[in-house]
């Protein structure tokens, strides 16, 4: 059932969506709640594997202990620390040049492999991943082979189909800025999609007109 999810109940990500459940009366739900799909996906692993669905988010549950054991073979890391997420299931800690391993070694996966089967499913159903009319939706259909996730806390990272991987953290966390570097780096390493200059203009409104923009420099 939707309880079983354990999530943080939420609006939905979009403005627009969030103001209809709003005005509708709606109350916020585990299932409209941004990390509901990736909850989902941990209690379908973990009825695949016969683990307990009801403490899937303790950090010592099989689930976790595999999710670590992967996300260290995919970034090349070491799990440094290990807390607990806005929806409430453990985030664990790994290095930005980690990240951008991980993002390129799924980019770049033969057929066959795991991270394949994830690759593909990102670019076939980019709007899954990413949430419709959001800039990475936009970024990972109009670049071929490319894959990307934005997170919390401002956080993007890219794959790219000859294997190379970009990882971008604000350290204040707020996310206006995010977009525009991470544009900035795929072009500085010769990345080139119409989705890049979408994703390089950032303007600043003032009283719902544009006042400036948000621009990436060269110090």
């Amino acid at each position: 059932t939707e309880a079983a999810l354990q999530n943080t109940p939420d609006y939905p990500v979009n403005e627009a969506a969030r103001d209809a459940v709003i005005r509708a009366g709606g109350s916020k739900t585990p299932i409209m709640q941004n990390c509901s799909g990736k909850h989902a996906a941990m209690l379908a692993t973990c009825v695949v594997n016969g683990w307990d669905t009801t403490t899937y988010r303790d950090p010592n549950h099989p689930l976790q202990q595999a999710i670590s054991q992967t996300l260290a073979e995919l970034t090349g890391d070491q799990i440094t620390a290990v807390a607990v997420d806005g929806c409430g299931a453990p985030v664990m800690a790994v290095t930005l040049a980690g990240l951008a391993r991980a993002f390129g070694r799924m980019a770049a996966a033969e057929q066959g492999t795991h991270e394949a089967e994830v690759a593909d499913a990102i670019r076939a159903n980019p709007a899954y991943l990413g949430g419709r009319a959001r800039d990475v939706t936009a970024l990972i259909e109009a670049t071929p082979g490319l894959i990307a996730k934005d997170g919390a806390e401002s956080v993007y990272a890219v794959g790219l189909a000859d294997g190379r991987g970009v990882a971008v953290k604000v350290a204040d966390g707020y996310p206006r800025a995010k977009p525009v570097i991470l544009a900035a780096a795929l072009r500085r390493i010769g990345g080139d999609s119409p989705a890049l200059a979408r994703l390089a203009n950032s303007p600043v409104l003032g009283h719902g007109q544009v006042v400036g923009h948000i621009v990436s420099v060269n110090i």
